[in-house]
């Protein structure tokens, strides 16, 4: 399952609907854009030294997924089609959902975008 980045931060933070939904699942992944997302989200914050702990700890345990040539024919025509529908997501989603697809694998995430994206398996918690 790959995290979007709600999902990263609620695991986190202990959130144990999400959790024991982790559970169920040996592969558990993280979009080099989440990660992105979540150290951007973190700079700012008054908990940074402990959110940044978190990190050094436990990011060993995901497979960060980097974007190759493959992701990119992926995500150029989901963005095409989604343009097509007229149901654009925002364009870091984009590239999240792209993965998703590429990897064949469910998206652990709170953002109801994500149900436009043909063939992408979104989980809620």
């Amino acid at each position: 399952m790959i995290l979007d980045t709600n999902a990263l931060a609620a695991f986190v933070e202990g959130d144990r609907r999400l959790v024991s939904l982790l559970r169920a699942h040996e592969h558990l992944a993280i979009p080099v854009i989440v990660l992105g997302e979540y150290r951007f989200g973190i700079a700012a914050s008054s908990q940074r030294d402990a959110y940044e702990a978190w990190l050094q700890a436990y990011l060993n345990r995901f497979d960060v997924l980097s974007i190759n040539a493959e992701t990119a024919d992926v995500y150029a025509a989901l963005r095409i089609e989604l343009k097509t529908a007229g149901k654009l997501i925002p364009s870091n989603d984009a590239w999240i959902a792209a993965l998703a697809l590429q990897h064949r694998l469910p998206l652990a995430s709170r953002d109801a975008h994500f149900d436009h994206v043909r063939g992408l398996r979104r989980v809620a918690w």
